[in-house]
């Protein structure tokens, strides 16, 4: 088990409460990553372009799991949105990130 997979399974927990929570889950991976696979229903904001996309992230009024391929740009995330005062998790990668919702 990888480390960022140990860390993912800590927080496996937190990330089933923000999904009952009807959280959304914003996928900051590039455009090529996301045309490859994505999970459904999933918004699609590279991570290079999510402070432009801020205002309408709050206007989800919705706690947000964000997630990348591995967990690492979806950290950066999760500490911009916190910055702005958005409801935020690592959702951590892709692979994991889908065995949580399926």
């Amino acid at each position: 088990m990888g480390l960022l997979s140990f860390f993912f399974k800590k927080n496996s927990n937190k990330i089933k409460a923000f999904l009952n929570k009807d959280a959304a889950i914003i996928d900051v991976r590039t455009k090529r990553e996301w045309d490859e696979g994505h999970i459904t229903n999933a918004i699609h904001i590279p991570l290079d372009d999510l402070k432009n996309h801020i205002d309408d992230i709050k206007n989800l009024n919705k706690p947000i799991i964000a997630h990348c391929k591995s967990g690492v740009r979806s950290a950066r995330a999760t500490k911009l949105l916190k910055f702005y005062e958005i409801e935020a998790i690592n959702g951590g990668g892709l692979a994991d990130l889908k065995l949580l919702i399926t």
